[in-house]
C-alpha cells in the first residue's frame, strides 16, 4: 500500500489504511449545531475530549473559528487562545492522541505547532485564504488537510454552480495536492468540502462520485456530520440528524473515505467496525463461527 496512507505526526504513525474517526472539538460559541459548542469552559472541553477518546476517536479536530455561513469574524489572537486552551487540555490528559487544528490562518498553525508540538493542519481553503499557509506547513513538517471551497465562509453559498461537480472538485484537489507536493508538504489528505459552496444536490452528486477523488491516491476525509445536506432535506434540526449522518457516513466509507469527521464518535467507530466486517464477509474472509 502507498505510504501516503501512513501519516507521520511528530513521530506518531497514523495508519489510514483502516478508516479513522476524527472527533470535532469546537471551542466556539457559534458553531452551526448547538450541541457541539464547547466555548471556553475548561471542564466542558475536558469532558468532551475524554468522551471522544474513550469512545475511540483517533484524531481530535480542534476549531476556534466557526466556518458556518455568516459566522462572526474572529481575530487571529482570539482564535489561537481558544485553540490553545483545548490543545493544552488534550496534551495534558491524552498526550498520545493525534490532534488536528481546524484553521486557515498560517499564524495560528505556526503558534500551535511551536507551542504544543506536531499537529495535522486542517484548512478549509486548501491554502487559498492565507498565502503563507503552504510554506508554513512545509516548514513545520506537519500533515495537511486540503479542502475544496469557493470564496469564504461568508459568501461561499453565493458561489455554487458546477457543470460537473465531481470532476471540478477532483481536478481542483489534484492540482492543490501537486502544489503542496512541490512545496515540500508531506502527509496530504484531501477533503471534498461537503456543504462549502455547494447546494444540497451538489453535495449528493459529489458523494456519489467520492470514489473518483479517492482514486487520486491520497487519503480522503468526509465531513457530513449533522450538516444541512441532511437536516434540510429531511426537514429536521441538526440535533435530529444523527441517523442521516450514519447513513451518509456508510456511503462515504463505501466510496473510499479514509477519515470520518464527526460529532458523534461512538456511532462512527461502530460504523467503521461494521463496514470492515462487511467487507471481509463479502470476500468470505471471516473465520467460521465468528460473531454467530
Amino acid at each position: 500500500m502507498d505510504n501516503k496512507f501512513v501519516i507521520n505526526i511528530g513521530g506518531v504513525q497514523l495508519d489510514l489504511r483502516r478508516p479513522a474517526v476524527m472527533a470535532i472539538i469546537n471551542v466556539t460559541p457559534d458553531s452551526f449545531w448547538e450541541g457541539s459548542r464547547r466555548g471556553s469552559d475548561a471542564a466542558s472541553i475536558r469532558q468532551w475530549v475524554d468522551r471522544a477518546v474513550g469512545e475511540g476517536a483517533s484524531i481530535l479536530d480542534v476549531g476556534g473559528y466557526s466556518s458556518r455561513p455568516g459566522a462572526d469574524e474572529v481575530p487571529p489572537d482570539e482564535e489561537y487562545d481558544r485553540v490553545a486552551r483545548a490543545v493544552g487540555i488534550i496534551r495534558e490528559s491524552h498526550p498520545e492522541t493525534v490532534v488536528s487544528i481546524d484553521t486557515f490562518r498560517a499564524s495560528v498553525a505556526r503558534r500551535v505547532v511551536e507551542n504544543f508540538g506536531s499537529c495535522i493542519i486542517n484548512d478549509i481553503s486548501a491554502g487559498e485564504l492565507d498565502p503563507e499557509m503552504v510554506a508554513v506547513v512545509a516548514s513545520l513538517g506537519v500533515p495537511y488537510i486540503a479542502m475544496h471551497m469557493r470564496g469564504t465562509p461568508r459568501d461561499m453559498q453565493q458561489r455554487t454552480g458546477y457543470d460537473d461537480i465531481t470532476a471540478e472538485v477532483r481536478d481542483y484537489l489534484a492540482a492543490r495536492a501537486q502544489t503542496l507536493k512541490e512545496a515540500g508538504v508531506t502527509g496530504v489528505i484531501l477533503d471534498p468540502g461537503f456543504g462549502f459552496a455547494k447546494t444540497a444536490a451538489d453535495n449528493y452528486q459529489l458523494l456519489d462520485g467520492l470514489s473518483q477523488i479517492a482514486a487520486l491516491g491520497y487519503p480522503v476525509l468526509s465531513g457530513v456530520s449533522r450538516k444541512s445536506m441532511i437536516y434540510k432535506v429531511l426537514d429536521i434540526t441538526p440535533a435530529e440528524a444523527l441517523p442521516g449522518t450514519v447513513a451518509l457516513n456508510w456511503e462515504s466509507l463505501r466510496q473510499g473515505a479514509s477519515i470520518l469527521r464527526v460529532h458523534d464518535v461512538r456511532e462512527a467507530v461502530e460504523l467503521v467496525k461494521l463496514h470492515g466486517f462487511y467487507n471481509k464477509a463479502i470476500k468470505k474472509d471471516i473465520p467460521d463461527g465468528t460473531y454467530d
